[in-house]
């Protein structure tokens, strides 16, 4: 089990990026609300991880914080919450905004994510509920930051932004409409991707 990753940045590219540590390249994928607090290429940053193991892949996924995977982790659990469904809730709300509306039994705010629907909504409130319950006695999580990175034309952003829909399990078409929509020439590709996950809710 790899709990946790200590190293320079290589590239990033939303939902993934790739870590060097001590010499080997690490792919990590990692929701938005890790990626705004991220330093740029080059700098060294520390992850914690959850990697999951299958037949056919293995996949590691990267955190900011410890209330992240944690948050993450207790979403795996609930049935029908897949780890890309997990990266795209993360990617559209705060995890203390998600977190109320568990606690707060609000389905319909739940409905409003990406991908979530009336009975997945049912089942996180009522299967993580209680795991949840005292979330808000733990440290409070560091505020996101935007980070803004290399030097880049205005098409690589918006493709950036595109990509990362798409990696997060959207149709092409649906990734680009909702990015144009609503680009205003000056967004960072991470802010493009919050406001689209939320335009196309």
């Amino acid at each position: 089990m790899i709990g946790q990753l200590q190293g320079i940045i290589l590239e990033k590219q939303a939902p993934q990026l790739l870590l060097d540590v001590r010499g080997v390249g690490y792919e990590v994928d990692a929701p938005m609300s890790t990626f705004y607090q991220l330093p740029d290429i080059g700098q060294e940053v520390k992850l914690f991880t959850h990697f999951v193991v299958r037949e056919d892949a293995h996949h590691l996924y990267g955190f900011y914080t410890r209330e992240e995977r944690l948050l993450f982790r207790t979403l795996l659990k609930v049935n029908g919450v897949g780890p890309r469904l997990g990266l795209t809730i993360l990617s559209s709300a705060a995890p203390d905004e998600f977190v109320r509306c568990v606690l707060n039994n609000d389905t319909a705010g739940l409905v409003r994510l990406p991908g979530v629907g009336k009975k997945t909504a049912e089942r996180l409130v009522i299967e993580m509920r209680d795991k949840l319950s005292d979330w808000y006695q733990a440290p409070a999580s560091q505020g996101a930051t935007l980070v803004n990175d290399e030097p880049s034309s205005r098409h690589h952003i918006l493709q950036d932004a595109i990509s990362a829909l798409i990696a997060l399990g959207y149709k092409q078409q649906e990734a680009n409409r909702a990015v144009t929509k609503i680009d205003d020439g000056t967004t960072s590709s991470e802010e493009l991707i919050r406001r689209a996950l939320r335009e196309m809710m």
